[in-house]
């Protein structure tokens, strides 16, 4: 009876370890996974019991939490809602599965006091007897560029991102049309399911992040960029290196027909350099270099700038994408960014900042640290490189290219006096009749990149299939770039 005991006894045992190792790991390790499932209805309306950090850009938060008088307890409060729209984005359990979005959904563990980093610190709360709260987030994003970019952009249909070359912290994200997050936020239930069901018929999409996600656009003559830094990569070209020039080209395979903007040559000689083809922007030379080096270098150059892979900012990116297995026809046609090659601004931002860094691509970043209720600094997020795409010298010379074309080429509408800017304009088509869409990515300044920037501009600016990057989109690019600079 004894020895039957005894082995009752060790199963009880290993039982009650088996049941305490679960929880426990349940409720310590995956606890912020479990928090964070969409499906956790619980978790979310526990978070509105409590007093929710807030999100902070330069010193001042921008979504904060007030105390209200209904079943949740706090009601969300944003600052300048619809500029901030695509950064904070919006919290709210009334709208279900939608319930969140932006940072207050990528940080809504650290916001809602659930983080397991904060685990102490709850312990703590419940043994003095304090409220629970949760900690405050502070973002890398400058209210100052951001407010440069919102206003830069207006009304028209787009999005603007800049990033700090050497360190990778996206200091503005702006998109247009936007919305008001506090009509998202509001605890009446029948009123913000109203406004999110209009904000989600609404042709122009405005709860779309077209600075990171969306639907994607083709880049245009900013991905000549990516194609000759491949070509220098490859060691077989230098910025003088000849292309031929002639008027018109007949796709490889094809009977389709290409041409120059101006209809004609790019330049006068029989021949064109790598950077006249980049400084006048010419369709035909770069759809030409493209054919020769092959997609798959062309991909491979710009997978090291981040194509086909998404970032967690913590916001996560749509991949820009290169496809695999391209004929030649197609390959011509990415040569000035056609074909099947679209891209964010988030990626033409970090080629840009890529070519600024000495050819070191940063992994972009929003979030410097998390602060809790007691001031103390809880967790830190330091800067993390995603790789090298161009060697220090070739990318001196991109940078060379890159600030003839604002100088003296066709991307002057980003000129700053007394500052030397690095720029590429672009325009892309989008099928016949249709607007186009105008691009800008550049840094300055040249000599000691500061910030770098892309922006895409879509429906021709709202000047039907004619608009010009340089009149609408490169001044947008260089209000931000003046707003960094100070100036």
């Amino acid at each position: 009876m004894t020895k039957e005991l005894r082995r009752l006894s060790i199963l009880m045992l290993i039982m009650f370890l088996a049941l305490f190792g679960s929880t426990s790991w349940i409720q310590v390790v995956n606890a912020e996974e479990l928090a964070q499932n969409p499906r956790n209805t619980r978790a979310l309306y526990d978070s509105f019991e409590v007093q929710r950090g807030s999100i902070i850009a330069s010193g001042t938060a921008i979504a904060s939490s007030v105390a209200s008088n209904d079943v949740y307890s706090w009601q969300r409060v944003y600052t300048d809602p619809d500029m901030w729209a695509p950064v904070t984005g919006y919290i709210n359990p009334a709208l279900g599965p939608a319930a969140g979005t932006g940072i207050e959904q990528s940080m809504n563990s650290y916001l809602s006091g659930t983080a397991g980093s904060q685990f102490l610190s709850r312990i703590e709360r419940i043994f003095t007897g304090q409220p629970p709260r949760g900690s405050n987030v502070v973002l890398t994003l400058d209210a100052d560029v951001q407010r440069a970019a919102y206003e830069a952009l207006g009304d028209l249909q787009g999005g603007v991102l800049a990033i700090e070359p050497s360190t990778g912290r996206v200091l503005a994200m702006v998109t247009s049309p936007s919305y008001d997050t506090n009509i998202l936020a509001s605890h009446n239930t029948d009123e913000v399911n109203a406004a999110y069901d209009a904000l989600v018929a609404d042709p122009a999409q405005p709860l779309s992040n077209r600075a990171i996600a969306g639907d994607l656009n083709p880049p245009g003559s900013t991905f000549k960029l990516v194609v000759a830094s491949a070509a220098l990569a490859s060691g077989d070209y230098t910025p003088e290196s000849t292309i031929p020039n002639p008027a018109r080209y007949t796709l490889p395979g094809s009977s389709a027909v290409i041409y120059n903007d101006t209809r004609g040559t790019c330049g006068p000689g029989a021949t064109v350099t790598i950077a006249d083809a980049l400084r006048l922007s010419c369709n035909i030379p770069m759809a030409q270099l493209a054919v020769e080096l092959g997609d798959d270098a062309i991909r491979e150059e710009a997978e090291k700038y981040g194509f086909n892979r998404s970032f967690e900012m913590p916001l996560v990116s749509t991949p820009s994408s290169y496809p695999r297995a391209l004929d030649d026809a197609q390959t011509a046609l990415t040569g000035f960014g056609q074909g099947q090659v679209i891209a964010t601004p988030l990626q033409m931002a970090m080629v840009s900042a890529g070519v600024a860094n000495g050819g070191v691509v940063m992994s972009p970043r929003m979030v410097d640290r998390v602060i809790g209720p007691d001031l103390s600094v809880q967790e830190e997020f330091g800067n993390v490189e995603f790789g090298r795409a161009l060697d220090q010298e070739l990318a001196e010379e991109m940078v060379a290219m890159m600030v003839a074309n604002v100088s003296e080429g066709i991307a002057t509408g980003a000129r700053i006096d007394g500052v030397d800017v690095a720029g590429k304009t672009g325009t892309a088509e989008n099928g016949p009749n249709q607007p186009y869409t105008l691009w800008f990515t550049g840094f300055a300044p040249a000599d000691n990149p500061q910030v770098a920037v892309a922006v895409v501009v879509e429906d021709g600016g709202g000047q039907g299939q004619s608009g010009s990057s340089n009149v609408i989109a490169a001044p947008i690019a260089k209000k931000v770039m003046e707003a960094v600079l100070g100036r």
